[in-house]
């Protein structure tokens, strides 16, 4: 049973073909999550199967790999599942987890053509031996995120694997038409201090991040801001480990808000039927440890809850897109930042410039926040355009005033980009006249950082004294301090 394709998905599958018919072979589709990549592809599949060609997706996690299945099925087309319990079969069509297919490689034929979801894992090591092996299949990869934290880019002209991009419509323009809900982003004050927390393969480090987040006052902060914007809606955590994801879920519960974890440690039946029990409202927030933030199709998610700091960019959009997916009786999407990634990435449904470059990582600071382009409400906590003069969400007019950005008895001040980068100015200066570490001990003691910061910040100024980087002038000191008064 043919699908009827919506019509931009319509054109990206003529925009695919026409790429095959001129000389490329491996293209890459960008289309923004919860647009319908499974259906695009799974019809690119039928048209190729028909040709008596032999056709491999490859999935990286077991959800993935059950809802392309189905998929498969309402389309009455045959397939195989190469996943542990699973026998080969003689299918053109084979649905394979990548974990499983590396292993089985000498059993198998090569295909035609390989589908590769969520292509943007295809330079880990799994994925490049596949690829590595079959090396005269056509591929197709699709993602909405063609971006990886490591900077290394896609392009075959850069080590990756594909040799052009094909661009579906933005979330904007999707949302606009009805395809994807409004998101409403809230940041909510509950400050994480980042500041000593070591960066590891591009991302902060789990471990130490777990411990600034994994703790009562940040998670009963994210209970009172879902009870309060979004009670009782399906909702799903984003958490650093699975003791944080436990934790939460515990804390929900507590809290009379029917709660459970998900984790790769747990059976597939366990965290099927967990997804299942959010989906006809016998739990209302699921809380995740790396398990749904890509890929699994769940519409009835109204809200994500952001509990793990990233410096990824695809992490983040992955993740609030699991709540961007349109479902009857549901007007928008509402996500609670409680760490601040909407200010490092900007909100979900910006303009972003994609590439099969590789990207170049610009040097910062660890707990910096990267680039600021909106403003936070000071009164209901909505993050939205810098340009706008009133607040979308509560009618409140946007202060013109420059205030200082701080947390101050729980509660934010205004944000905006002036203010900030000011903030930022002032918070340096006060490092620089810093003479000893007693004097950074104090300076992170009245920020509220743990003691391991002054150190950090003390051994860097004695590598620039040493190489004579001397300490802004006491006039730009004053400016600055004027500047927020």
């Amino acid at each position: 049973m043919r699908v009827i394709l919506r019509d931009y998905q319509a054109k990206a599958v003529e925009n695919i073909r026409d790429t095959y018919r001129r000389g490329f072979r491996a293209p890459l589709l960008v289309l923004s999550t919860g647009a319908g990549k499974t259906v695009i592809f799974c019809d690119i599949t039928e048209r190729v199967i028909l040709k008596k060609n032999r056709v491999y997706i490859l999935v990286h996690r077991q959800e993935l790999l059950r809802q392309t299945s189905e998929h498969l099925d309402r389309l009455g087309i045959d397939h195989g599942l190469i996943a542990p319990g699973n026998s080969l079969t003689g299918d053109p069509v084979q649905v394979a987890s990548v974990q499983t297919l590396v292993k089985r490689l000498h059993k198998l034929p090569e295909p035609d053509l390989m589908i590769l979801d969520e292509c943007h894992h295809s330079a880990a090591g799994s994925w490049r031996k596949i690829l590595d092996a079959w090396h005269h299949a056509r591929l197709l990869g699709v993602t909405a995120t063609p971006c990886r934290l490591d900077g290394s880019g896609l392009g075959k002209h850069v080590g990756g694997y594909f040799d052009c991009m094909v661009e579906g419509p933005t979330i904007r323009n999707l949302i606009d038409r009805g395809f994807l809900s409004h998101p409403v982003v809230y940041a909510p004050p509950s400050e994480v201090d980042l500041s000593g927390v070591q960066i590891k393969a591009g991302d902060f480090d789990q471990k130490q991040i777990a411990e600034r987040v994994d703790k009562p006052k940040i998670t009963g902060c994210a209970i009172e801001h879902y009870q309060r914007l979004c009670p009782g809606a399906p909702a799903i955590a984003f958490t650093t480990t699975i003791e944080h994801a436990e934790h939460v879920a515990a804390q929900f519960n507590a809290a009379g808000i029917s709660a459970a974890h998900l984790a790769g440690d747990l059976p597939d039946t366990v965290r099927r039927h967990r997804i299942e029990q959010l989906t006809n409202g016998q739990l209302r927030v699921l809380t995740s440890c790396n398990i749904i933030s890509e890929g699994t199709d769940i519409p009835v998610v109204t809200a994500a809850i952001l509990l793990r700091p990233t410096q990824s960019m695809g992490l983040y959009l992955q993740q609030v897109g699991r709540a961007l997916r349109v479902c009857p009786g549901k007007s928008k999407a509402i996500i609670l930042d409680h760490v601040g990634n909407c200010l490092r990435h900007g909100l979900p449904d910006e303009e972003r410039s994609w590439t099969l470059d590789a990207s170049k990582k610009k040097k910062r600071e660890k707990n910096e926040i990267q680039e600021v382009r909106n403003r936070q409400c000071d009164v209901c906590y909505a993050v939205f355009s810098a340009g706008l003069s009133k607040c979308p969400q509560c009618g409140a007019e946007v202060k013109t005033s420059r205030e200082k950005l701080m947390v101050v008895d729980g509660e934010l001040k205004e944000m905006t980009a002036e203010s900030i980068e000011n903030w930022r100015k002032i918070r340096k200066i006060e490092e620089w006249r810093a003479d000893s570490l007693e004097e950074f001990i104090e300076i992170g003691r009245q920020r509220g950082y743990a003691p391991a910061w002054a150190h950090i910040r003390w051994e860097n100024r004695k590598r620039r004294m040493r190489a004579r980087q001397y300490p802004p002038t006491l006039g730009e000191y004053k400016e600055n301090r004027m500047a927020l008064a």
